[in-house]
């Protein structure tokens, strides 16, 4: 019997994971544990690997190919550090690469998550089959993973795919430290910031919106709660999302010309609100990009799902060890 395996190492701000499986993703065992970042590296990263310590105690050392493990950014992902990530607190320079290889003594490799998550999604998900494919997170944040002729491409310092960063609009909501970037308009955040003015503009006119009343609960509104509103008709919501849609258009037209790319997977928000953002963005599309290059790229929906973050890191194992 094949008892060859991997393991994944998913490094979030409220929770971490480790992940055992094997190389056609069969899930052999999975720990998840609070990381309580205000505690310091040193607490979750004891953590990481005590659990890792009893996965390979359970399966065997000796069957574990490589280890992937999966962190916002900043990094570094050639010297394996982890530097100072904004959801991390204190983990300035972390050494997390050489910290597992020091215990397990197998090839360990490390990616941001946008890009990770693009690396499962192109090997497990709606890329299958693809060789240039752009990942897009539409999260709480905008970021991006990319795919270029079969291989990921992080940039000269990881910072490729900081799309989120693009200005598409002289004003608008700020995120990412600017007003009317990208991430302004097409993430979580953006998204409520952009209800937040809509809603409050329209209940200062007198006009009814039947999922907020009150001015001063319009900053509280969440994409959830648009969502559910925009599923039975709420014209509101529907304009909210219209609007973070157009946007989108005007982003995936910049990608699209600069990159040429087959496929465009996007995540998160998208994929659960596709049916409220897709028809105004691909108008946008249409308008804007060239036509040689839209023709030839697929627009759709992440496939994981919420068992990214699991197949993210896992896949930055074993696609990097055979890169």
């Amino acid at each position: 019997m094949d008892n060859k395996y991997y393991l994944g190492i998913d490094v979030g701000g409220t929770k971490c994971a480790v992940i055992a499986a094997r190389e056609d993703m069969e899930f052999l065992d999975k720990i998840v544990f609070p990381t309580e970042a205000h505690k310091g590296p040193g607490h979750a990263i004891d953590l990481l690997l005590k659990n890792a310590s009893l996965i390979t105690e359970k399966f065997g050392l000796q069957g574990l190919q490589s280890i992937g493990i999966s962190c916002g950014g900043p990094l570094d992902s050639k010297k394996g550090l982890v530097q100072s990530p904004p959801n991390l607190p204190g983990w300035d320079n972390i050494p997390i690469v050489q910290l597992f290889n020091d215990v397990f003594h197998v090839p360990a490799f490390l990616q941001n998550d946008a890009n990770a998550c693009a690396l499962a999604e192109w090997k497990f998900g709606a890329g299958k089959g693809v060789d240039n494919m752009i990942f897009l997170t539409f999260g709480t944040g905008m970021g991006a993973g990319i795919i270029i002729d079969g291989r990921l491409y992080s940039g000269t310092n990881d910072l490729a795919g900081e799309v989120g960063h693009i200005r598409l609009a002289d004003e608008g909501p700020e995120a990412y430290g600017k007003k009317g970037s990208f991430e302004g308009f097409c993430s979580g955040t953006g998204i409520a910031l952009i209800a937040k003015n809509f809603i409050s503009e329209k209940l200062s006119r007198g006009e009814a919106v039947s999922f907020c009343s009150n001015i001063n609960d319009a900053g509280k509104i969440t994409t959830k709660d648009l969502a559910q509103a925009a599923a039975i008709g709420d014209n509101t919501a529907l304009e909210i999302f219209e609007i973070s849609g157009k946007y989108l258009g005007k982003g995936l037209a910049i990608l699209i010309d600069i990159l040429n790319p087959q496929l465009i997977v996007i995540g998160s928000i998208y994929a659960r609100c596709t049916e409220f953002i897709a028809p105004a963005c691909m108008k946008v599309i249409e308008q804007e990009a060239l036509v040689p290059s839209r023709s030839v790229c697929r627009i759709v929906p992440a496939a994981l799902g919420e068992q990214v973050g699991d197949y993210a890191s896992l896949s930055v194992a074993m696609v990097t060890k055979n890169q």
